[in-house]
């Protein structure tokens, strides 16, 4: 590993923010359908095994990653960090989505998830101390506007608010913790060995949980149902953390947040291209700001040095 920092004059793109970009951008295409294939899941399996089992699930893949590569053990202090990104991302994330996405459409979830990229800045600045400019949080929150516009003109907002939102608002701030708390870790760890120490933390809870509830209402699914938890369990909480830890240590968590701004839109565009659902010219127009905006963070420099990086 070598020893140096990633901050640089306004304007200059280092081999390591290229890389964060790159590895930012293939975890949120994989984050990208967890809703749509969450919710295929959860109409046919219980809210509480798909959360859990697929924690599970990812635990043991996760084990076998680390027995593998033969990782070392995290330091007592590493531990403790841990367990807040698997309070974030292996549990609460995915408990409370399932939970909401019984009663809410996927789309409307993509909705609140919007808020995502600025629960995550804000956490990169708590929590690991990035110092973001004004010039990229007025372009963050252009890119938030505009994909509230999106999903506006989209359809994706209907209807008064119902007890999914506090559900989902929940899951995005636990979210944003284990995101921002994951990122800086990934920085001393490596981004494939921070979820996989955060998933086996989980196993404790998530096994007897996902047992319990298997026990208590076998699950029963057909091959949709099957292929959205393996989607979830697979990508969404094992690979896809792969290159989001990696992209958040390497680019700047609060700069690299910013591609979640795309989410929502891959989001919709996923069931345009799965399920049928129409793409408006204004929903193309709103993509162009959204993908303007993102940019536009990217070209904000960081206020304070990111440290070194773990490549492994």
């Amino acid at each position: 590993m070598r020893d140096k920092s990633n901050a640089t004059a306004p304007g200059t793109v280092t081999a390591d923010r290229v890389a964060g970009l790159v590895l930012g951008a293939l975890g949120v295409l994989a984050f990208s359908a967890t809703m749509p294939a969450t919710r295929v899941a959860v109409q046919q399996l219980d809210p509480w095994f798909v959360a859990f089992a697929r924690a599970a699930g990812a635990g043991l893949l996760a084990l076998a990653y680390l027995g593998l590569t033969r990782a070392p053990r995290p330091t007592r202090g590493q531990w403790r960090r841990l367990c807040v990104v698997a309070l974030g991302v292996v549990v609460g994330f995915p408990l409370l989505t399932s939970l909401a996405l019984t009663i809410q459409t996927a789309a409307h979830g993509a909705v609140v998830v919007a808020l995502l990229p600025a629960v995550t800045a804000a956490f990169a600045v708590l929590r690991a101390g990035e110092r973001p400019p004004p010039p990229f949080w007025m372009a963050g929150a252009g890119g938030l506007v505009a994909v509230l516009a999106f999903l506006v003109t989209s359809g994706a907002v209907r209807g008064a608010l119902t007890v999914a939102d506090p559900l989902l608002v929940a899951a995005v701030v636990l979210c944003g913790l284990g995101y921002a708390e994951g990122g800086a870790l990934a920085r001393e760890l490596g981004g494939a060995r921070t979820i996989c120490w955060a998933l086996v933390v989980s196993l404790p809870v998530s096994v007897p949980v996902a047992v319990g509830t298997a026990i208590g209402d076998p699950p029963r699914a057909g091959v949709a149902g099957w292929s959205g938890f393996a989607y979830v369990t697979v990508i969404s909480m094992f690979l896809g953390f792969f290159a989001w830890y990696a992209g958040l240590a390497r680019g700047g968590i609060a700069q690299v947040g910013q591609i979640q701004l795309a989410q929502p839109v891959l989001t919709l565009l996923w069931s345009a291209l799965l399920l049928g659902e129409t793409v408006t010219p204004a929903s193309i127009g709103a993509a162009v700001v959204v993908l303007a905006c993102v940019v536009l963070t990217q070209r904000a420099r960081q206020g304070a040095p990111t440290p070194a990086v773990r490549r492994a």
